[in-house]
């Protein structure tokens, strides 16, 4: 830990998503009296999870996984104490209707290379789509790609991918990675996602959570109270106003001043709170020109075990992820063991936001029985329907000039959120970044000079050393 100084500046965090809680414990180690507000009875925003009264169970409100390249969420699961409640996979399994099955995995080869003998071997793509994807590959890798206002779909066209390439190959890792329709995805979004994956063996492992989300997030509440700080839940931050040597904050149980406010709200709700001022004008115009991608998740018990696979990407249907909730969870957790617990998810889910729950569980019945035949004769127990309407901004063109710095007008008060000008995607690697940089910028406005909370980001390996040399 970290010496504290006689006089401990006082900082409030508003929000305890991933950037709240990040730019909390960040803080709360340096020395600072932290005090979190969070309008939810539970952690994690985004990125949680509660008791479903429907169904009595504890739900994730959808699953989120990491990978191996997400340097900065895997530094603060480890300060905080959970890294060991991540499980780790280097298998991508690909199933098509039908219920062929194709797995993507490493070989000794160098990257980006080392996944080619499995992607060459897939049978759900013939050699001209094989030789596409190459191509394509060849030219996303060496390039840093500018956005001109070209969609990722017009780019692959321009570049020669065939309907089945797109359809099985890009369209499953992009619409999962970033959440929208590929002739809304920049194209700079799309290849940092395909450079980072193959940068390195490690980065292509993916982690995911063997615990419900907010137990994971508890920690990070345990972490600050350890440190002298206090997370306040069921307490929405109703408004602040800048003075000279501090913010004043108003909240639901009151008002109070600290010496900085971090700002780590969703890009919604942030400009409800702002004051008047030119800089809130301006901050407004560019967020009414962000919108929102929706993520479904569909939570469906069954009687029985329906598949041995823990997770799948699932190819040509609605649904496109698999995870094998009563397989990942460990026996401690909450969620219950017998059977089959299954989690459905569905990125960019426009399509479904109107869709009835019933709807939705019947279109998800029938796609999984085609995937899976222990489905068939399986009987559905229960399940929930968990709608993210506003899961992630949309990575459209034009979208990264608009996001803003984590800096304000004020000196005193910051920016975090995946939405923030992060160098990264809507993802938890963001969050946490943007969290990271938040503390960064705290400590440097108290006069403790420069910190450094964020970490490297992971080296790359093999051939890819030569294509990121220098940058």
């Amino acid at each position: 830990m970290s010496e504290r100084r006689a006089y401990t500046a006082k900082a409030a965090i508003a929000g305890g998503g991933l950037a709240g809680l990040s730019a909390a414990c960040a803080l709360a180690e340096s020395g600072f009296h932290v005090t979190l507000f969070e309008r939810r009875p539970y952690l994690g925003g985004r990125a949680s999870s509660y008791h479903h009264p429907g169904t009595g169970e504890v739900v994730d409100n959808c699953q989120h996984v990491l990978f191996g390249s997400c340097t900065n969420l895997i530094e603060f699961y480890q300060r905080i104490g959970v890294s060991g409640k991540i499980g780790w996979s280097d298998r991508m399994t690909f199933v098509e209707p039908g219920g062929r099955q194709s797995v993507l995995r490493a070989s000794w080869l160098p990257a980006p290379l080392h996944t080619a003998p499995a992607f060459l071997g897939f049978p759900f793509l013939n050699w001209g789509d094989k030789l596409a994807v190459a191509r394509a590959l060849a030219a996303i890798l060496p390039a840093l790609l500018t956005d001109t206002g070209e969609s990722f779909q017009s780019w692959l066209l321009r570049h020669g991918q065939t309907a089945n390439s797109i359809h099985r190959f890009w369209k499953p890792i992009l619409v999962s990675a970033l959440s929208e329709d590929l002739e809304r995805i920049a194209v700079p979004y799309a290849a940092q996602v395909v450079r980072e994956s193959v940068k390195s063996p490690a980065a292509r492992r993916m982690g995911i959570p063997t615990v419900p989300l907010t137990e994971l997030y508890n920690a990070a509440a345990d972490y600050i109270a350890s440190r002298g700080g206090e997370v306040r839940l069921r307490c929405a931050v109703e408004g602040f106003q800048p003075e000279d040597s501090g913010v004043s904050l108003t909240f639901a149980e009151g008002s109070a001043t600290f010496d900085f406010l971090v700002l780590a709200i969703p890009y919604t709700a942030l400009p409800s709170l702002l004051p008047q001022h030119p800089f809130s004008q301006g901050l407004r115009d560019r967020l009414a020109q962000f919108e929102s991608s929706p993520i479904t998740g569909i939570h469906l018990w069954f009687d029985r075990q329906i598949t041995d696979l823990d997770h799948a990407v699932l190819l040509d249907r609605t649904i496109q992820w698999m995870f094998h909730k009563s397989k990942l969870l460990r026996p401690e957790s909450s969620v219950r063991q017998e059977g089959s617990h299954i989690e459905l998810v569905v990125s960019a889910s426009k399509t479904l936001l109107e869709k009835s729950k019933a709807e939705i569980v019947d279109l998800a019945l029938a796609e999984l029985r085609e995937f899976f035949s222990g489905a068939r004769d399986a009987n559905l127990l229960k399940s929930a329907v968990i709608k993210e309407v506003h899961a992630t901004y949309s990575p459209r063109p034009g979208i990264d000039a608009l996001r803003p710095a984590t800096q304000t007008a004020w000196p005193r008060i910051f920016l975090a959120g995946d939405w923030v000008a992060t160098g990264w995607p809507a993802t938890m690697e963001s969050a946490v970044r943007s969290g990271y940089g938040a503390a960064e910028c705290v400590t440097r406005a108290s006069g403790m000079g420069d910190a450094s909370f964020r970490v490297s980001d992971l080296p790359a390996a093999g051939l890819m050393r030569l294509l990121y040399r220098g940058r």
